[in-house]
């Protein structure tokens, strides 16, 4: 049985798992078209779970401007603003991304949005996925989002790296070390995985971010928008699962 999805590339052999196999191969030239989504691994591939990298996160972020992911073991977050890689570890501190570093799953595009809009106050990270679908026309597919300004509540999160054996994902994420950044100004980014992808991207609202001065971020696990917050999204035009 052939399921009928948007473009997907599936250019690495191990990469097999039943979201990217059901689907035909896009376009040679979508691996280069900034339209795409470039993405290493899938995360049906770390729910294996299998945490061992399988390509630099230069690879993935030529020529892009947001994303996020993280980097072999799970050690650390990722985190793609305006061009610049950031990786937060346990400390909660952002630093500069080596581009050799190897990753085992990142998500990252040239964005250009479509629409932005406001966010209206009180809006929690679980409702704005709500905005998100109804900014971008669609639930379906790979939305690229962005949401920056000031939050009332906010709150990340890093874990520690791991080694084979790996844990589950559940019980990886157990471990870890949250970061409260209510009252700061930041910038969120990630993609909206609608279920057409399942399996390829986190399903839903998926948002990693840094504060404005860049002193602290994460992986985001709540959030709640101040009076300045500014949603912007990109339909992209499918995902390139890159070697």
């Amino acid at each position: 049985m052939r399921m009928r999805r948007p473009a997907i590339t599936a250019a690495a052999a191990g990469l097999a798992v039943a979201a990217v196999a059901l689907v035909p191969a896009a376009p040679a030239t979508a691996a280069d078209d900034p339209q795409f989504v470039r993405q290493a691994g899938t995360y049906d591939y770390l729910a294996t779970p299998d945490y061992t990298g399988l390509m630099p996160i230069g690879t993935v972020t030529k020529g892009a401007t947001l994303g996020l992911g993280t980097f072999d073991g799970l050690t650390g977050e990722f985190i793609l603003v305006g061009g610049r890689g950031y990786r937060v570890n346990v400390d909660g501190t952002p630093v500069a991304v080596d581009s050799t570093a190897s990753t085992p799953f990142a998500e990252a595009v040239h964005f250009v949005p479509d629409t932005s809009v406001p966010v209206p106050p009180g809006t929690t990270c679980a409702q704005l996925i709500a905005n998100v679908n109804a900014a971008a026309g669609t639930d379906a597919g790979m939305v690229a989002v962005r949401v920056r300004g000031t939050f009332t509540g906010l709150t990340t999160r890093s874990v520690p790296g791991f080694a084979r054996p790996y844990p589950t994902l559940p019980n990886a994420v157990a471990q870890q070390t949250t970061f409260d950044l209510s009252g700061r100004t930041a910038v969120l980014v990630g993609f909206r995985t609608g279920a057409d992808f399942a399996g390829v991207g986190a399903a839903g609202l998926h948002l990693h971010g840094v504060t404005a001065d860049r002193a602290a971020g994460g992986h985001v696990l709540n959030c709640i928008a101040g009076n300045d917050v500014q949603l912007s999204v990109q339909r992209t035009a499918g995902v390139t699962i890159v070697d």
